[in-house]
């Protein structure tokens, strides 16, 4: 830890709290919290980390110091209270929607867990923190112990002291000390260009994440999870021998050949199947005919999780290569918004916000030439009514072109406010401007030399581009949609504590909640009481447990629970109950008239795709401007690179608005790309 932070503790007279990094939050290690996790967060805050002297957005901030010995350095673990009731602009959950939590009931408070990049730890946090993806890890803990494991970034993201699996096992420790109950992640994860869903699925059975029990979720594009596992049995079972045979008339025969021969020599067990074949390769460490790679950790990148938005996770950077940011233009960006204003309304708001950062660059010649995002909105009122509009572009420009000019966001390091700028765009660098992605290349390799060269040609040319079967892409595609997947704890009752633990859930005949849960049930609440309690305590503490954790119940009183009508309250629930059950219960003084009720909000929003979603995957939608119904751009035929055509009309639509007719060879000739193939020719019906 740097000389700056021993200073500033010393001069406010407080002690840091330093722990172990690879032993912090081992059982018994400092603590060993038993309650549920509202109650083991506030614990783990008292004991195990110290309240900063500054907000970060007026949240207050724990920080807390792990050492680790190999390295030399001193790590900080930042923790963030985000209360959500004090917080308008992120009250409901993105992450929690993407999930298919929309059901779940606002909670009160957010917990982030923050490591910041290597380069920010002698920094105080700023107002921009939770929208940082350079994080080495961020997680995000609703106070109900549901939460998400936003970003990752080990070595190859750019840490000099930190790899991801140590940081992956920290997180783990932490969520299972913690007791949380269910965490995501959303697996964008990429390393040296190829994901690792696709990777670790075909040579493990799982991803990256899988170590550490992470599990599929849901799929993107109504996949389930039987299509899902019978894509990936269907890849990692191709037999080696099949591969070759199937290249034999091929330009790359000789590449493939030669591959799989190098490394069934190599090997002392048998290599018969893809899977054995990238498993090997990737336990290689050393060899004698293998250059040794250092282990590096993928990287994970969060993605907005906005329907209106192209997802694009961008191939990871090698340690030690400064990171470029890469510039796009703002008409680009402005014609794929599915905004409520039309695109020449937002051009012309660009214009008008670039030209006012132009005149305070002009009068400021030798001060700062940046404009905070009030002055920037203020600049623009003079000359545009709709403050809504001036926010919405405001909030999209961060590395834009605009005229001759590129437009940057970034936090002013003397005033700690985040600002915009400007500089014209002949003094950057052109090779940082938008790029479209190159095409995959076919490696003249020479198999054993580069094991992470093999893997790539191997990825590239087997898994992304073996045209010859259309079964194989489809499972490709299939694996390469999965990518939400979830690690659960399951609820834990210790037969030998003196404490009777329950799980209680609200009926939805309590107080006319059967209009909050039109999505499904929301999970219940873990409540302890003491061995020699009655039913009058037991009721006392679901009240108390309700109220500290949603939004919705802060006047919640319980009337009955199920199974116990007709007990009195003080009799004792010991004999009556068995401890770990499920309890329902019902009650009165819910908030229904508050907006926080649900996590997806308050939208009416509904999908109904052809691929059978029913519900918000994260990925881009277009709505039907008639029936209003939502549907995947791409299950539609408009590609992710193609802007959303102004009137859109679904086909129910626009079958029941014009009679069907038949269509004659020219017209399926030009339009049959953009058709859905029927199962069979794709043999989904093998997968689905």
């Amino acid at each position: 830890m740097s000389t700056k932070i021993f200073e500033a503790y010393k001069k406010s007279k407080r002690t840091p709290n330093f722990y172990g990094f690879h032993s912090f939050l081992d059982p018994g290690c400092p603590i060993k919290p038993t309650g549920p996790f509202r109650d083991n967060v506030r614990y783990f805050l008292q004991q195990c980390a110290e309240l900063e002297e500054y907000t970060v957005e007026g949240m207050q901030i724990w920080s807390t110091f792990l050492v680790h010995k190999n390295r030399g350095v001193a790590i900080p673990l930042y923790t963030i209270e985000e209360n959500v009731k004090n917080n308008d602009s992120r009250s409901f959950c993105d992450h929690c929607r993407c999930a298919g939590w929309s059901h779940h009931f606002v909670s009160k408070r957010k917990y982030h867990l923050i490591i910041p990049a290597d380069c920010e730890w002698n920094q105080h946090l700023n107002d921009g923190v939770f929208d940082d993806q350079t994080h080495i890890l961020h997680g995000l803990i609703h106070c109900n112990g549901f939460g998400h494991l936003i970003c990752i970034n080990g070595n190859e993201g750019g840490s000099k002291f930190l790899c991801g699996r140590e940081v992956m096992d920290l997180w783990d420790r932490i969520c299972t000390n913690l007791r949380a109950r269910k965490i995501t992640v959303e697996d964008l994860s990429k390393k040296h260009s190829m994901d690792l869903r696709l990777l670790y699925g075909v040579a493990y059975g799982h991803t990256w994440f899988g170590r550490w029990d992470y599990k599929f979720s849901h799929g993107s594009f109504g996949i389930m999870e039987h299509n899902y596992e019978r894509a990936i049995e269907m890849l990692s079972s191709i037999e080696l021998d099949q591969v070759i045979e199937d290249f034999r008339y091929s330009s790359r025969s000789n590449v493939m050949k030669q591959m799989v021969v190098c490394y069934r020599g190599l090997s002392d067990a048998p290599l018969i199947t893809i899977r054995d074949l990238f498993r090997f390769m990737l336990a290689v460490k050393s060899c004698n005919s293998i250059k040794e790679k250092p282990n590096v950790a993928p990287v994970v990148r969060a993605c907005s999780s906005s329907r209106y938005l192209i997802r694009n996770a961008s191939p990871s950077k090698s340690e030690g290569k400064e990171k470029s940011a890469r510039y796009r233009k703002f008409s680009n960006i402005a014609a794929s918004l599915d905004s409520r204003w039309p695109v020449r309304r937002l051009e012309f708001t660009a214009d008008v916000i670039v030209d006012a950062l132009k005149e305070k660059k002009a009068t400021n010649r030798f001060g700062s030439c940046g404009m905070s995002r009030q002055e920037a909105r203020d600049a623009a009122r003079l000359h545009i009514g709709d403050t809504g509009l001036i926010d919405y572009v405001l909030k999209s420009m961060n590395n834009v072109i605009v005229g001759g000019y590129v437009v940057r966001r970034a936090v002013n390091r003397a005033t700690r406010v985040l600002e915009y700028t400007i500089q014209e765009l002949r003094n950057c660098d052109q090779s940082e401007q938008e790029k479209l992605p190159e095409p995959v290349q076919n490696y003249a390799v020479n198999p054993g030399t580069d094991v992470y060269s093999d893997v790539l040609c191997l990825y590239n040319n087997l898994l992304l581009s073996f045209a010859e079967s259309n079964v194989l892409k489809l499972a490709v595609r299939t694996v390469l949609d999965s990518k939400h997947f979830v690690k659960e704890w399951p609820f834990r009752d210790d037969p030998d504590d003196i404490l009777l633990r329950f799980i209680c859930c609200i009926l939805p005949s309590s107080s006319g909640l059967e209009a909050v849960l039109r999505k499904g049930y929301p999970p219940g609440e873990m409540v302890e009481v003491p061995l020699h309690s009655t039913i009058g305590d037991l009721k006392t503490a679901i009240e108390s447990a309700m109220r500290d954790t949603y939004c919705i119940m802060d006047n919640f009183m319980v009337t009955d629970i199920v199974g116990m009508e007709t007990m009195e309250d003080c009799e004792v629930l010991f004999g009556i109950i068995e401890s770990g059950s499920e309890l329902w219960v019902r009650g009165f003084g819910l908030d229904l008239e508050s907006e926080l009720k649900n996590e997806g909000g308050a939208d009416n929003w509904t999908v109904n795709c052809r691929c059978g979603a029913r519900d918000d995957d994260g990925e881009r939608m277009v709505s039907c401007d008639i029936c209003e119904i939502w549907q995947h751009t791409r299950c539609c035929g408009i590609e992710d690179s193609e802007v959303v055509p102004p009137l859109f009309v679904c086909e129910a639509c626009c079958t029941s608005l014009a009679p069907p007719r038949a269509q004659n060879s020219f017209e399926y000739g030009l339009y049959a790309t953009s058709l859905v193939p029927c199962d069979s020719e794709f043999g989904m019906d093998l997968i689905y």
